[in-house]
């Protein structure tokens, strides 16, 4: 499912409600540095047509003919959020892009938030990390809790770390969301004791404002991967709710 335009929508997100999407990779083709199993975008393989990057001036232009053509028609946007085929932070303009954007939210949409949804890898970037700190939602993934659990789930190109991504996380001083995928597949299972328990330690030691716990909602390039209903991943997180840590929870 790969975006075809570098500003899409506004679309509804069962996350951020309203929102306007913002690509930040090339318009026909995926560029990740995970390979994530339930990515609907599918595998990075795949998504090798298409290598050009749109530059800060192409998405602020993008991006302001659309802020405008929304607020002609009347079109209401919640958010507007970084997404799209891959992973917005290897674009290598972003801190300027961000800036930019912030800009034009607040001339022509200043209720709307800024977010950001990132698998976290690049924080040890001061320039990113500077900019993420600049959006309303800064979105950060994690999605295990070990490295050999992230390496099957997440599958990264080049080094990964676990705890290098947890350091840069306590750098927002609990201002951000965290954002795990709940699934299970062959040999491994996110409610596990094994999995869930550090998990949960970690989510205690950054204590990030929200955390937004999902599941698998469309078609994913593995096979064979299951989801978890509300209910059950309420019953999971549970613990951490009753610390009275806030947590939204998507089936």
């Amino acid at each position: 499912m790969l975006r075809e335009d570098t500003v899409f929508g506004p679309i509804f997100s069962r996350r951020l409600g309203r929102s306007l999407g913002i690509n930040l990779l090339p318009r026909n083709g995926k560029l990740c540095n995970f390979d994530c199993i339930y990515c609907e975008c599918g595998w990075n393989k795949d998504g090798t047509g298409d290598r050009v990057i749109p530059t800060a001036a192409d998405v602020r232009s993008a991006l302001e003919d659309k802020l405008q053509e929304c607020m002609l028609a009347g079109t209401a946007i919640d958010s507007i959020t970084f997404s799209g085929d891959g992973e917005p932070t290897l674009n290598p303009e972003f801190p300027r892009i961000i800036r930019d954007t912030v800009s034009l939210r607040d001339a022509f949409y200043p209720s709307a938030k800024v977010s950001v949804l990132t698998n976290a890898t690049r924080l040890s970037r001061d320039a990113v990390t500077e900019a993420l700190r600049l959006v309303d939602n800064p979105i950060l993934k994690l999605d295990a809790p070990t490295d050999a659990l992230a390496a099957r789930i997440n599958q990264p190109v080049g080094e990964y770390s676990v705890e290098e991504v947890v350091k840069g996380m306590l750098r927002f001083e609990g201002n951000f969301i965290l954002q795990t995928m709940f699934l299970r597949g062959a040999g491994f299972d996110s409610s596990s004791p094994e999995v869930l328990l550090p998990w949960m330690d970690i989510v205690r030691k950054v204590h990030p404002r929200e955390v937004m716990v999902y599941t698998i909602d469309r078609p994913t390039p593995a096979s064979g991967l299951q989801k978890f209903s509300e209910a059950q991943m309420r019953s999971l997180v549970q613990p951490l709710i009753d610390e009275g840590f806030t947590i939204q929870i998507k089936g």
